[in-house]
């Protein structure tokens, strides 16, 4: 029986990398991609077919805005109808914009970064708890570490790290991941955080700058192969640090 795994922000990036990689994996994964332009997201879902070679109907395109209660819960009914359980979520779209408006780009960011994880978790919880084996990830970032920012030997140690609405979010991400790590203790859920590495991606905008970190930013694949380890269970020993590529890193 396949595990049947849906991943937010999947038409590119992270998202994009991992429902790839989980697509051709040895192990029998049913991946839905989704995104908020479902064209985007049924573009993506192609290629990853094509690539693969992977049946159609292991792949699956929907749509879902994290920031809307409705294009959940919509998604949620999909699901249920589809598949009736819900083995892996990986709660992965964010964004991180700049610019001069704060209040903008705080309530912006928060709405995707922060709210939109916390209502998927609560909206697809029984989904989950359906499984024998159920996995939720979070997408995290180096950069919300309060640790690493305090600290004036770390590359976390500057403002240009991150903006700040980008950090407090993913700070905040942090701490909804770790309290539903508590909430479920006595259930069978999996709750893991992690760091995903500066890679290519859309998060900090579209131009091929923007994508790729100006030319700083690494390859997506390495994160996507980090989510794979979690969910084969290689990384447990690190269940409640922040998991990252390169080992664990602190709060």
């Amino acid at each position: 029986m396949p595990r049947i795994v849906l991943i937010t922000g999947a038409n590119s990036g992270i998202g994009f990398q991992t429902a790839k990689l989980l697509a051709s994996a040895p192990d029998d994964f049913s991946v839905i991609l989704t995104g908020r332009d479902l064209a985007k997201v049924e573009a993506a879902r192609e290629e990853i077919t094509r690539a693969t070679g992977k049946q159609s109907d292991s792949v699956v395109a929907l749509q879902l805005d994290v920031t809307t209660q409705a294009s959940i819960d919509k998604a949620v009914a999909l699901v249920r109808e589809t598949f009736g359980r819900l083995d892996v979520l990986i709660n992965n779209a964010g964004i991180a914009p700049t610019g001069p408006n704060l209040e903008e780009m705080f309530r912006t960011t928060f709405d995707t970064n922060v709210i939109g994880p916390a209502l998927v978790s609560a909206a697809f919880r029984s989904l989950l708890l359906a499984s024998e084996n159920p996995w939720h990830l979070y997408v995290g970032s180096e950069t919300s570490s309060l640790s690493y920012i305090t600290d004036p030997a770390s590359p976390m140690y500057q403002t240009n790290a991150g903006s700040v609405a980008y950090r407090a979010s993913k700070a905040a991400l942090n701490m909804v991941a770790m309290h539903e790590q508590l909430e479920t203790k006595e259930e069978k859920l999996n709750v893991r955080i992690l760091c995903p590495g500066f890679v290519v991606s859309n998060l900090r905008g579209s131009s091929e700058e923007a994508r790729t970190g100006w030319g700083g930013a690494g390859d997506p694949e390495n994160s996507a192969r980090l989510i794979l380890s979690i969910i084969r269970g290689e990384r447990d020993a690190d269940a409640d640090k922040l998991i990252s590529v390169d080992g664990f890193h602190t709060w």
